[in-house]
């Protein structure tokens, strides 16, 4: 055997393999290319850190594809400029138009809840900012997202152009309703605590699928629901942790 095919048939044996034929690990994610990748990038790292102190056997964050996501995306880039030094703060921040994004955990919590893999057609009601969206976005590049405040919608429109984020399907409309034309879904999120579950989402998940929504009284103790849709169309509803949402609007 000559030298070569020797070291070769060494090093696959000791289970090394060079660098150029490595496999991807299992837990990267797609990655958008936001303009300044750097910029607040210890932020990133310390929310994340952050992040990973959650404990518990619902509440802990443990889905490394997520909090890759969370690393990844500049979350005060969809902050109003002057709430941009409290962006990484683990709390909401107000958006503006009485909303607000959602601190950290909670939208790593929602996004590791949904367990998204590529290729799922995934639907977020209340765009909002654009964050969660984006964080999906790193997940699966079918996310669609619907915002019923005109201005606002208008807004993280302009944004999604400004970051490239032309990939996610974003529209203005009543989120109650969903997606009909588009439905139906794997997943879907709702970001704004409805008094009760949609029932147009539940006929627009896909049997398999998983929704994770608030549900309770408007500015009072809501639910974080996680919904599954058995292949059969049966319905299953389990409560994670009480939570604090805007509300849905519309309906």
């Amino acid at each position: 055997m000559r030298p070569m095919a020797l070291l070769l048939l060494i090093m696959i044996l000791g289970g090394w393999v060079p660098a150029s034929a490595a496999p991807e690990p299992a837990a990267a994610i797609r990655r958008h290319p936001y303009p300044g990748p750097a910029e607040r990038r210890d932020e990133r790292e310390a929310m994340v850190a952050t992040l990973r102190q959650y404990a518990g056997e619902t509440s802990a964050i443990t889905d490394e594809r997520v909090l890759q996501a969370m690393r990844h995306v500049p979350r005060h880039r969809f902050v109003p400029a002057p709430e941009r030094p409290h962006a990484y703060r683990d709390a909401p921040v107000s958006i503006g138009y009485g909303q607000t994004i959602s601190q950290p955990y909670i939208v790593a919590l929602m996004t590791q809840l949904a367990q998204v893999e590529p290729g799922m057609r995934v639907l977020e009601v209340g765009t909002g900012s654009g964050y969660q969206a984006a964080i999906l976005f790193e997940l699966t590049d079918q996310v669609y997202t619907i915002e019923i405040i005109a201005p606002l919608a208008e807004r993280t429109g302009r944004l999604f152009e400004e970051l490239g984020l032309t990939g996610i399907r974003a529209r203005e409309g009543d989120g109650y309703y969903g997606w009909a034309p588009e439905a139906v879904f794997d997943r879907i999120l709702v970001t704004a605590a409805a008094e009760h579950i949609p029932p147009p989402l539940l006929r627009q998940l896909k049997p398999g699928g998983r929704m994770v929504i608030p549900v309770g009284p408007r500015w009072g103790n809501q639910e974080l629901l996680l919904i599954t849709k058995s292949d059969s169309g049966d319905i299953a509803t389990r409560s994670i942790l009480p939570v604090r949402f805007v509300p849905l609007t519309g309906g």
